[in-house]
């Protein structure tokens, strides 16, 4: 593992270097330029940074325009006003036109802390994945996170980009490559097979080390492309392990456990666990102590994992 780094300054600094290579590369953001890392920009081509202030909505409205004209708008703030606030205008104005819009999300899921629920998207996942033409990815570390944003910009069509809050280390190998729909096997196992997305890879593979201890082998997948979804893998994981435990920051319903899922009980084998929020909003509390009361901890995903595997 790395020095610690925050998505957004990953994102932030690679969305610069495309914007040096493209001139069609605008940012557009809602009074967060600082937040969402994309000052760099902002100094540099103040005429490609659109700052529509606290107006999420108008934020979206003139991305569409700037996606109509021919360039290739970022539009980023807190994922729960990029993603509930905004829903009417990126569905009718984005999503339908079938538009060349990147939506970033940054602050998601409880892990925002004491921001306190009205901050704490953990639904964006769910609402972004059910809009016809849109891809969702999520990914798990600043290396990642890199590599996210060009897929991205080079991916036609309407993009949702997930962000966490605070700095975390880079756990993917340094030859790591993102394909678009494609899972990536962080570690190699045969009893159980662990499914994480985001900020929940580092703490997955930390279970992986845990189980070890007791015998059993685990098999961690790195799911950072939530939307169009690996089914494959997933199908391969339940050949293989036959137990599936499914972990992210998000809600139950509708991300990554639903996706997961979905693709066993249309095949019809396996067995699934899903570690996430549950049916409530979250709390205005450090997000460690948030992690320990929804169950997103290493410690959790053995419990998870030891009972599965004592079902028949």
């Amino acid at each position: 593992m790395t020095e610690l780094m925050k998505q957004a300054d990953a994102y932030g600094e690679t969305l610069f270097q495309l914007a040096e290579k493209d001139e069609r590369v605008v940012a557009v953001d809602a009074d967060v330029a600082i937040r969402m890392g994309t000052r760099l920009l902002m100094d540099k081509y103040p005429h490609r940074h659109i700052d529509v202030g606290i107006a999420e909505q108008n934020m979206i409205g003139v991305s569409a325009g700037l996606a109509t004209a021919g360039k290739i708008p970022f539009a980023g703030t807190i994922a729960t006003f990029a993603t509930g606030r905004t829903y009417d205008q990126i569905r009718q104005s984005v999503a339908y036109p079938n538009l060349n819009v990147k939506i970033v999300g940054g602050y998601s899921g409880i892990c925002v802390g004491q921001d306190g629920p009205t901050h704490q998207a953990c639904e964006d996942i769910s609402l972004m994945r059910g809009l016809p033409n849109f891809k969702v990815l999520v990914p798990c570390d600043p290396l990642e996170t890199r590599q996210a944003t060009v897929l991205a910009y080079e991916t036609k069509g309407p993009v949702y980009l997930r962000l966490i809050r605070h700095a975390i280390p880079t756990i993917l190998p340094s030859d790591y490559e993102m394909k678009l729909g494609k899972a990536f096997t962080l570690r190699e196992g045969r009893d159980v097979t662990i499914i994480a997305c985001g900020i929940m890879v580092e703490t997955a593979l930390k279970a992986t080390v845990e189980l070890e201890k007791r015998g059993i082998s685990a098999q961690l997948l790195n799911m950072s492309t939530i939307k169009p979804f690996d089914s494959g893998a997933v199908l391969e994981a339940a050949k293989k392990t036959g137990r599936i435990i499914t972990v992210e920051d998000h809600s139950i319903y509708g991300g990554l456990g639903s996706a997961v899922a979905e693709v066993i009980a249309e095949a019809g084998i396996g067995r699934v666990r899903r570690i996430g929020i549950p049916d409530c909003f979250g709390e205005s509390c450090l997000y460690c102590d948030l992690f320990e009361k929804f169950g997103l901890t290493a410690d959790n995903i053995v419990e998870k994992s030891l009972e599965i595997l004592k079902e028949a």
